[in-house]
């Protein structure tokens, strides 16, 4: 069994959206001190589970999925070859192991191992949006219809674990566990080794919205373009005589011309919405949404950084600090507007993205 009609990611996100609208209570919880509506655990889970199914049941044709299925059906079985097929592996070894425990002692079906790497990554993301998300709903169909989900369950799962283990650690922090941090950092680098981009972000997201730190950062962006031919070189020396030496032809513009720039300036709306609305965010100054401008900030950095060098190598990292975007837009929405005209702002919102989604999904991938 194969699932291919695409359309169905958004239809089921409108269809139990309006049941849980009309139908579904919320409940009252106490979020970082502060009482919030939220949806009940039982729904969100409904509202998640057939992406799981979704990614599970996925077809080869489709980003790296044949690569995926075919090294995990080519992979040996037990815990006697591990310790050997493990070390026959350059990178990436966290992963490696995962995997190969996945075969060994659950199931050798390459089915079964998508659905548990889409459990794990669909669980930390209703975890934290639905704890976090002015409006769980909503936050869950910017991930879907952004195609967010498509680029990175369906296609880059490896790095979207290493992105989702980062994520689900936000708690930590948002209240400056900076130790525990950097050791899940680490962790998360053993499935993915770009994880180890977010390491000196850890330090600099908290704090004030647009702070000293994040517009440092932005400058350093501007200068790395103006000055594009040194750090382009810096790069491919840095890269030479590693594992991913053979990512260097990336950067050579013949090969990989950058980010799409409609890509580029559809991510970046949320940070240019909160440099727009920035005093109103400053006095409500919030430290979640402080540090999901933050991390906005910088996930637009590396976007536009991306568009002018290698959409594969440098498009990749953005993830890591842009999932955050999703509660950033439902919060300016429940903020700067009134209840009625905030219904409104976010139909506005789900038509946009889901236009985007077939820009993306039916024209650029022409999975439609």
């Amino acid at each position: 069994m194969e699932l291919r009609n695409y359309w169905w990611l958004l239809i089921w996100m409108f269809l139990f959206g309006a049941v849980s609208l009309a139908f579904i209570p919320r409940r009252e919880e106490i979020v970082l001190g502060h009482p919030r509506i939220r949806w009940g655990k039982l729904p969100a889970a409904i509202l998640a589970i057939p992406y799981v199914i979704w990614a599970g049941w996925r077809p080869d044709s489709f980003g790296d999925t044949g690569m995926y299925r075919l090294t995990f059906n080519r992979m040996p079985t037990g815990l006697a070859n591990l310790w050997s097929y493990v070390s026959s592996r350059s990178k990436d070894r966290g992963f490696v192991v995962f995997e190969y425990l996945i075969k060994t002692i659950i199931s050798d079906d390459s089915v079964v191992f998508f659905l548990i790497i889409a459990a794990i990554q669909i669980y930390i993301l209703v975890r934290i949006y639905r704890k976090y998300s002015e409006n769980y709903l909503l936050s869950m169909f910017l991930f879907v219809a952004s195609t967010d989900y498509l680029s990175w369950m369906h296609n880059g799962m490896r790095q979207f674990l290493a992105v989702t283990i980062i994520f689900a650690a936000l708690p930590l922090l948002l209240h400056r566990k900076y130790v525990w941090m950097v050791l899940i950092v680490l962790f998360a680098s053993l499935f993915h080794t770009s994880a180890l981009i977010f390491l000196p972000f850890v330090f600099l997201v908290n704090g004030k919205a647009w702070n000293f730190r994040t517009i440092l950062f932005m400058i350093g962006i501007v200068l790395s373009i103006y000055f594009l031919d040194a750090v382009t070189g810096f790069i491919t020396n840095a890269m030479e005589d590693t594992v991913y030496e053979g990512d260097i032809i990336y950067f050579n513009q013949a090969v990989d011309d950058g980010t799409n720039i409609f890509r580029v300036l559809f991510y970046a709306v949320p940070t240019a919405l909160s440099l727009v609305f920035r005093r109103r965010i400053e006095e409500v100054d919030d430290a979640l949404i402080n540090m999901c401008v933050n991390l906005s900030v910088v996930s637009t950095g590396f976007y536009v950084f991306s568009f002018f060098t290698s959409g594969i190598i440098v498009g990749r990292l953005p993830i890591y600090f842009s999932l955050t975007n999703y509660i950033l837009i439902p919060w300016l929405i429940h903020e700067l507007f009134r209840p009625d005209s905030a219904l409104l702002i976010e139909g506005g919102v789900m038509a946009i993205y889901s236009f985007f989604f077939y820009y993306q999904a039916g024209i650029t991938w022409k999975l439609l």
